[in-house]
């Protein structure tokens, strides 16, 4: 296994990672204490699109760590980041199915968002239908909003996914996530999404730019072997697998991609952070 070190930037997964649901992972805060004081810079970038970051910071205060805003990237931001850099906001229509984390970005990008049914029908031949339709992670999941989604993707909407997550870590055990709601919707238009989130690289790239890091410095430490990891094999930074959420050790004997290293937590990453920080070289004077 490659040595653990020539870290200075971390680009760290949530669900799985660093808590299951509500409940927090043991080592939380003895990891972000270690983090701050070995002074590596870190991005907190989930897939997991249906919060704000806002409520991310709020939610780690409430498990006793404490981060800003900007440390925080969603499949939500970096949807609308991306959006944006392909369309004007100011003339382009989203229809969301999701909830405030993947719309808050688009109505901060300038997007205008459409609601349940607004689109061309027998009864409003004169309404104007959505240009994109953005899916993500949606507790609210109704019926009107996948007739939505599935009605303007098949006038002609682009297709967009903020995670290709097919299921998801809770404190009540695994469930089913945003793909699973992508694949319905594949299901009902024949149209497949363009995925925005892990393991496209489009997030790391982004998290690397508000780090100022080079990808030589920064690795990204996640659960999950098809997003976490690939996301990173794919943009080119090493990387850290723990084994506290989905992915499990079998899964990497049948995968013809690997972390650069492999371990059971955070405890135990925090364990070789600070190991390998005895063995730095004191700077010379």
């Amino acid at each position: 296994m490659e040595p653990f070190n020539n870290i200075r930037a971390m680009i760290i997964d949530m669900d799985g990672v660093l808590w299951h649901g509500s409940v927090p992972q043991p080592g939380l805060c003895a990891f972000f204490e270690t983090l701050r004081d070995l002074d590596i810079r870190f991005i907190l970038a989930t897939n997991n699109a249906s919060q704000t970051q806002d409520q991310y910071v709020t939610k780690l205060a409430g498990m006793g760590v404490a981060v800003s805003k900007n440390q925080v990237l969603t499949s939500g931001m970096a949807t609308a980041l991306h959006l944006a850099e392909l369309h004007d906001p100011a003339s382009t229509r989203v229809f969301v199915v999701g909830e405030d984390g993947a719309l808050e970005p688009l109505r901060e990008q300038g997007f205008t968002l459409t609601g349940l049914y607004e689109l061309p029908t027998p009864k409003t031949p004169d309404a104007q239908g959505a240009d994109i339709v953005v899916c993500g992670k949606d507790s609210t999941l109704t019926w009107a909003k996948l007739a939505t989604a599935t009605l303007n993707i098949r006038a002609g909407a682009k297709f967009v996914g903020t995670n290709g997550d097919t299921t998801l870590p809770t404190e009540y055990g695994t469930t089913h996530g945003n793909g699973a709601i992508l694949a319905a919707l594949t299901a009902a238009t024949g149209v497949s999404p363009t995925i925005i989130g892990k393991p496209e690289p489009i997030m790391y790239r982004q998290a690397m730019k508000l780090l100022g890091s080079d990808p030589a410095e920064t690795i990204a430490i996640g659960d999950r072997l098809e997003t976490d990891i690939l996301g990173a094999v794919r943009t080119g930074i090493r990387s850290l697998m723990v084994l506290s959420g989905i992915s499990s050790e079998e899964d990497l004997r049948a995968s013809d991609y690997r972390p650069t290293w492999l371990m059971p937590d955070i405890i135990a990453a925090t364990e070789a952070l600070r190991r390998q920080a005895t063995l730095q070289p004191e700077p010379h004077s």
